[in-house]
């Protein structure tokens, strides 16, 4: 039995680890998703020796970490995207090549996986596929800071729709169960966006009246809540809850858009605006807060031996192979501009994780030979490059970031110094930290 005191200290060490993994990662573009797993792991390796890792049950706590993790990472994506005339192109182009990446790199990896496991059947091995063709938006959102507007916007929009769509079609996969087919699975695909898209609109316009009618001190949670709801409900209803969600966050960002005419007469754009910046930083530290032990329980259940397989790691390197030639292709078709560093910021994490649980809980869809380090060398390997690319975008040298020193901040002037803070602190930043 773990002392409840030591538990606490445990936890709150996460808590300000994680806090200063997010400063370095400013600094370094080294992503704070490997310090956290490293960190998991570190805390396995010291659990083992007093004989306490097997007392654990993570599978369950990391599918409700995934999917309330989920639900923040995807809303507070949405509170950052302001539509304009001017974005549209930008959207299309984001959208076309989720697409094309999630539907290249599904027949990609399926191919490989028939390859390397013979008696895998096709479904079966495109089921596997999906999760490692989403790229993880709770690893990119936080990375793109410093990128430039429209390539910062252009991977927020990308992972954004790259979650959904992917999650759309594995939950639609594993509902087909094989027995339907690929017309019928696209029909279904087709009908319960429609399906969605209005139900979303609803509750979107529904919520944001909610929200500027409420009258009690708490309301923020009460809205989470809401929204977390009816995320669970649609799941159930077999739903793209993720939708919702997104719709939601891109309403309250958008009133001007959304409240026109008659419409506009329901809202008060003034009463809204202090609640939206409220609303943003409370999402903004509940996906911190998610995102930092989710992947830190999900460090805890690595088994490490899964490391030491040569053959995994070739493997595994032939799967990144795919990944990124799809990636390159796509880009090279629908969006030109965006090829460096964007070819090489499309890390694997947290929705890839979820589903894979989801899988190893289906008895119907099995391969019996996958080995765990298919799945953990593509998360570390691309999260490697992604920070390798934004080291070399912004100029520098890989060897410069990691020896880096800190800036003094001179603190002579005031005045300048107020201004420092206000805006670090509007940008959630540590600058001169």
């Amino acid at each position: 039995m773990i002392d409840p005191y030591l538990l606490i200290m445990s936890i709150a060490g996460v808590i300000i680890l994680s806090f200063f993994f997010n400063i370095l990662a400013k600094k370094t573009n080294i992503p704070a998703v490997l310090m956290l797993i490293g960190l998991g792991m570190g805390l396995k390796a010291v659990l083992d020796s007093y004989g306490l890792s097997k007392d654990l049950e993570l599978d369950s706590l990391l599918e409700v970490l995934g999917n309330v993790g989920l639900v923040m990472i995807v809303l507070e994506a949405a509170l950052d995207l302001k539509l304009e005339k001017k974005k549209t192109r930008l959207i299309v182009q984001s959208l076309l090549v989720a697409i094309a990446g999630i539907g290249g790199s599904m027949f990609g990896l399926a191919a490989f996986f028939m390859y390397i496991f013979p008696t895998t059947d096709l479904y079966t091995a495109i089921v596997y596929a999906i999760p490692l063709s989403i790229m993880s938006s709770a690893i990119i959102i936080p990375s793109v800071g410093r990128l430039t507007g429209h390539k910062k916007e252009f991977m927020i929009y990308e992972s954004t729709f790259s979650d959904i769509l992917g999650i759309m079609v594995f939950y639609f996969m594993i509902g087909a169960d094989g027995g339907a087919g690929g017309g019928s699975i696209f029909m279904e695909i087709i009908l319960n966006i429609v399906v969605t898209v209005l139900l979303s609109v609803v509750v979107a316009y529904g919520l944001v009246y909610l929200f500027q009618h409420l009258q009690m001190q708490v309301k923020l949670f009460l809205v989470i809540g809401v929204l977390l709801l009816l995320f669970a409900v649609g799941k159930y209803l077999h739903l793209s809850s993720l939708l919702i969600i997104l719709a939601f966050g891109v309403v309250l960002n958008n009133t001007d858009i959304f409240f026109r005419g008659r419409l506009a007469n329901i809202f008060d754009k003034e009463k809204v605006k202090p609640i939206l910046r409220d609303f943003h930083n409370l999402t903004l530290e509940s996906a911190f807060l998610i995102r930092t032990f989710f992947f830190v329980v999900f460090g805890l259940s690595i088994t490490v031996s899964s490391l030491y397989n040569w053959q995994v790691a070739l493997n595994s390197l032939a799967i990144v192979g795919i990944l990124y030639l799809i990636r390159f292709i796509s880009l090279r078709v629908f969006a030109k501009e965006h090829l460096f560093p964007e070819l090489f910021i499309a890390p694997r994490g947290l929705i890839t994780v979820l589903l894979f649980f989801v899988l190893a809980k289906n008895g119907n869809i099995h391969i019996p030979a996958f080995d765990n380090g298919l799945l953990l060398y593509p998360i570390l390997i691309t999260s490697i490059i992604m920070m390798i690319s934004l080291i070399s975008y912004r100029g520098e040298k890989v060897k410069d970031v990691f020896f880096h020193k800190m800036p003094l901040i001179k603190t002579d002037n005031s005045e300048t110094m107020d201004s420092r803070i206000e805006q670090n602190t509007e940008r959630q930043d540590f600058d001169g930290f």
